[in-house]
């Protein structure tokens, strides 16, 4: 069986599933109402918890950027002060 009838086959099978499952909700005395309800709940209390942690993690990464601009910058002088002292080391042996 190739993918293509494989994929269909599922496909097919979603659609009668669908489709028994609206002929039973209609017809019979099913109430799906507070299944529905409690499963949107779920989902929404999932998705909340799902964006706290990317933004916690946003939160961290963008501390850690922070702290290695600062590190950076402090190279930087760090660098800077040491050029200079050379520099001025050479004018003083020069005078």
């Amino acid at each position: 069986m190739n993918e293509t009838t494989k994929y269909g086959l599922f496909f097919l099978g979603g659609v009668v599933l669908g489709a028994l499952g609206a002929v039973a909700v209609t017809r019979g005395k099913l109430d799906v109402k507070p299944l529905a309800t409690d499963l949107l709940s779920a989902g929404i209390d999932l998705k909340e918890k799902a964006l706290s942690a990317v933004e916690s993690a946003k939160e961290d990464i963008a501390d850690a950027v922070a702290e290695a601009q600062v590190k950076s910058q402090e190279k930087k002088a760090r660098a800077e002060e040491a050029e200079a002292a050379k520099v001025e080391d050479k004018t003083a042996e020069a005078a």
